[in-house]
C-alpha cells in the first residue's frame, strides 16, 4: 500500500490519499461490502417475526428491554446517582488533572443540579414502581409526565445507546457512509448544504429513533466527517420520528386510515422546512470547522458533487479504501461500546430532568395553553379549522413530540379531521423537544447552544404552519 502527501487519519479527505494493491482492494471491498450488509441488516430491513413487522435493530432492542424488565429502572436509577455525586465532585472538588474533572469539567454550573432533579424523579418513580410501601406524587409517577417519560424514553434510550454502539461500527467504520455520500453528494451539498453522508442519519431515525439519529450524528462529528454547521443543522433538521412511532401518533389523533399520506406528507415538509432552516441563522451562521479544529475548505464542501460517469467507481473506491484501513471489528465495537457507555449517565439523568419536567409544565400548569393564544390569529388566518382547541398543542411540542396529539386525544371524534392532520404533522415535523433530541445533544455535546435550540424550534414551528396548512387544504 502506497501512501503520498498523507493527511492525518482524521482528516475527512483521508481515503482520497491512498493506493491500494488489486489484492488489498479487493480485500477492502469484500470488508466493505460484508460489514455494510450486516449493518444493513440490521438498521434498514423491516422483518416479520411471530405477526410482527419490525427492523432487527428494534427486535434486539425490545429483547433486552423485556429481559431485564423492572430491573432495569434500579440499573437506571444507580447510575444516575452515581453521576449525580460525580458530577458535584467533579465539578466542584476534583483536580484539574482527575478523571472526574475531565468528564464533568465541560458541563455548565447548571449541569449537576440538572442531574440531581433527574436523579430525584427517578427514585421517586422506581419506589413506586417496585417498593409496594411506597406511592410516588401522581404529579411525577403520572402516566403523564414520569410513567412517560422513564419507562419508553429512559429505559428506551439506555437500550437504544447500547444496541446502536455495538452495531454502529458496521454502519459507519467500514466504508458503507463514503459510498452513499458519494453517490447522494450532488443533492445533498447544494439543496441542503450538508455532505451526501448525511442521508444515513435520516434514513436511521426513520427506522430506528430520531435519538439514533442524533448519536450517529455526533459520532460522525467526533470522527471528523462534519463540520460543526455540518453537525448542528444534521441534528436539528434530519432527526424526524421513526416511522414506527410516527404511526403510533397518526393513530392517536384517528389517522389511521390516512397514515401513508400523513406520514409521507410530513417527510416532504420536513424537508422543505430544512432547505430554508440552513440558509438562515443560527445554523447558517455555524462555522464549517471540524472537531479536530481544521477548517473546510471551499475545495472540500465544492467536492466532486456533481453527477457523472465514474460516481460509483469513485464510491466504491472510497469504500474499500476506508474497510481496508479500518480496526478489526472487535476493537472498532469495543471503541464504539465505550463511548456509548461513556454517554449513557449523562444522557439517561438529563432525559429524566428535562422531560418529566417539561410534561409536568404541560400538565399542571396553563403555561403552554396561554402560548398557545399566540397562534390562534395565524390559524384563523391560514385556514386552519378548530383553532382554538388546537393551538396549546403547537407550542408543547417542545416539551415532547407525543404529547400535542395527547392534547387532543379525548377530542378526537369533536375536532375536524383537517385540524387533527394540521397538529400531527407538526408534531413530526418540529422535530427539537425537550424528551429525546435536545437532552441527546447536550449530552453528546454537539456543537449547537440550548438557546439556539430553542430559536431552531420557533424557526421550524412557524416555517412549518404556513406549509402544513397547504398541504391540510390540498388533502384533507
Amino acid at each position: 500500500m502506497v501512501r503520498t502527501e498523507m493527511p492525518d487519519r482524521d482528516d475527512p479527505s483521508y481515503v482520497d490519499y491512498i493506493t491500494l494493491t488489486k489484492e488489498q482492494y479487493k480485500i477492502g471491498l469484500l470488508k466493505s461490502i460484508f460489514f455494510t450488509a450486516i449493518a444493513v441488516l440490521v438498521f434498514f430491513v423491516p422483518l416479520s417475526i411471530n405477526g410482527k413487522n419490525d427492523i432487527l435493530f428494534g427486535y434486539i432492542y425490545n429483547y433486552f428491554v423485556n429481559l431485564f424488565g423492572n430491573f432495569g429502572l434500579w440499573i437506571v436509577m444507580l447510575l444516575m446517582i452515581g453521576n449525580t455525586l460525580g458530577s458535584f465532585y467533579g465539578k466542584y472538588v476534583a483536580g484539574k488533572d482527575s478523571f472526574f474533572h475531565d468528564y464533568y469539567g465541560h458541563d455548565s454550573v447548571l449541569h449537576p443540579f440538572l442531574y440531581l432533579l433527574g436523579t430525584f424523579y427517578t427514585v421517586i418513580y422506581t419506589l413506586h414502581v417496585n417498593v409496594a410501601q411506597f406511592t410516588g406524587p401522581e404529579w411525577i409517577v403520572g402516566s403523564g409526565t414520569g410513567g412517560t417519560v422513564i419507562p419508553s424514553i429512559v429505559l428506551g434510550v439506555l437500550w437504544i445507546i447500547i444496541v446502536g454502539a455495538f452495531f454502529m461500527p458496521f454502519l459507519l467504520n467500514y466504508g458503507g457512509i463514503d459510498f452513499v455520500g458519494s453517490i447522494l453528494e450532488p443533492i445533498m451539498r447544494p439543496v441542503f448544504k450538508v455532505p451526501g453522508k448525511s442521508a444515513i442519519d435520516a434514513i436511521a431515525s426513520f427506522v430506528t429513533s430520531s435519538s439514533m439519529a442524533v448519536i450517529i450524528t455526533s459520532k460522525l462529528y467526533r470522527m471528523n466527517v462534519y463540520t460543526k454547521r455540518e453537525a448542528a443543522t444534521i441534528a436539528t433538521s434530519f432527526s424526524a420520528v421513526s416511522v414506527g412511532f410516527a404511526l403510533l401518533v397518526i393513530n392517536t389523533a384517528g389517522l389511521g386510515d390516512h397514515f401513508l399520506k400523513t406520514y409521507f406528507s410530513a417527510l416532504l415538509i420536513t424537508f422543505i422546512i430544512s432547505i430554508i432552516m440552513v440558509r438562515i441563522p443560527p445554523l447558517s451562521k455555524k462555522p464549517n470547522v471540524y472537531s479536530s479544529g481544521k477548517v473546510q475548505t471551499d475545495e472540500e464542501r465544492a467536492g466532486e458533487a456533481k453527477f457523472e460517469r465514474g460516481i460509483v467507481k469513485r464510491g466504491l473506491d472510497r469504500a474499500a479504501k476506508r474497510a481496508y484501513t479500518a480496526e478489526s471489528i472487535f476493537k472498532e465495537i469495543f471503541l464504539s461500546l465505550k463511548d456509548g457507555f461513556f454517554v449513557i449517565p449523562k444522557v439517561l439523568t438529563l432525559l429524566a430532568a428535562a422531560g418529566i419536567s417539561g410534561l409536568i409544565v404541560a400538565e399542571y400548569t396553563p403555561f403552554f395553553q396561554w402560548i398557545g393564544q399566540v397562534f390562534v390569529p395565524l390559524l384563523q388566518i391560514l385556514g386552519v379549522p378548530s383553532a382554538q382547541e388546537i393551538a396549546p398543542s403547537i407550542p408543547v411540542g417542545f416539551a415532547e413530540m407525543f404529547l400535542p396529539v395527547l392534547l387532543i386525544a379525548d377530542q378526537v371524534d369533536m375536532i375536524e379531521i383537517g385540524a387533527r392532520y394540521f397538529i400531527t404533522v407538526m408534531s413530526m415535523v418540529q422535530i427539537i423537544f425537550l424528551s429525546e433530541t435536545i437532552v441527546v445533544m447536550m449530552a453528546t455535546r454537539m456543537p449547537v447552544k440550548f438557546w439556539e435550540l430553542i430559536v431552531c424550534f420557533m424557526q421550524r414551528t412557524l416555517i412549518a404552519m404556513p406549509i402544513v396548512a397547504l398541504f391540510m387544504h390540498l388533502l384533507f
